[in-house]
């Protein structure tokens, strides 16, 4: 059955993530620091992390915790997958605070 839709890729992933945290039983805060995981590994760009940086805060996920996840994986990734995401991961908190500044009116 196919829906007419104005945003189809977009409304595709969000069924996607739903489903899967349907069938997932890790805890919000791990389950975030796995898909950074994933990411990472994936080499995927600022736009990626931006989505699931905006959960991790909603779970209080701490800087600190997505470090220990670079540091953990740095190993099976790669330094230059690590640094690439740092950069990703920077720019992404950067989107989100210009953002957040343009809705609050700073």
């Amino acid at each position: 059955m196919t829906t007419s839709s104005d945003t189809p890729v977009m409304d595709t992933l969000l069924a996607m993530t739903a489903d899967s945290l349907e069938r997932c039983n890790l805890a919000p805060e791990a389950l975030i620091l796995t898909r950074i995981a994933a990411l990472v590994a994936m080499d995927a760009p600022a736009v990626s992390y931006l989505a699931h940086l905006a959960v991790g805060v909603e779970t209080d996920l701490t800087a600190e915790q997505v470090q220990d996840v670079l540091v953990a994986i740095a190993p099976i990734v790669g330094t230059a997958r690590v640094m690439t995401a740092s950069t990703h991961i920077a720019e992404a908190l950067g989107f989100s605070i210009a953002a957040s500044e343009m809705t609050s009116g700073d």
